[in-house]
């Protein structure tokens, strides 16, 4: 299904960077790999973050990145709370990054970087004060 994007070891190891990148703040991270559709809109990203429950943390601060290898597409959602504290510079910074290292078809690579680099984004302006429930599930979803 993956074609030749991801292997099952380096899906493997996005979970953990997830889970790495999470220790430090309350956001919740996720990726969602999408084979399915053939539109290039933010729609279908909005519809699986909702899916998803991104929009119920408890500082709405969960970060999808919705990747479509197939048609080279890539969005990125951040919740109110995060998206408030980062602006939309910051998301198009990334996007431009994670897009140019797909095109050389470095797509773990680019997908791993991008998620501790929101791990870090996550932390300055959402540190962990005491209990950090996981409040979302680190597994990488499919459609």
């Amino acid at each position: 299904m993956m074609g030749n994007f991801l292997t099952n070891q380096q899906i493997a190891s996005l979970v953990e960077a997830i889970q790495s990148a999470e220790d430090h703040s309350t956001g919740e991270i996720r990726v969602h790999i999408d084979s399915n559709t053939d539109n290039r809109d933010a729609k279908t990203a909005f519809e699986v973050f909702k899916k998803l429950d991104m929009d119920k943390t408890a500082e709405r601060n969960a970060v999808l990145f919705h990747v479509n290898f197939e048609q080279k597409y890539l969005t990125i959602i951040g919740d109110i709370g995060i998206h408030e504290k980062v602006k939309q510079t910051y998301w198009d910074h990334l996007h431009d990054y994670i897009t140019a290292e797909f095109a050389k078809g470095r797509y773990y690579q680019a997908l791993k970087s991008a998620i501790l680099e929101t791990g870090l984004e996550l932390k300055k302006h959402f540190p962990v004060e005491g209990e950090n429930p996981n409040q979302l599930p680190n597994e990488i979803t499919f459609s």
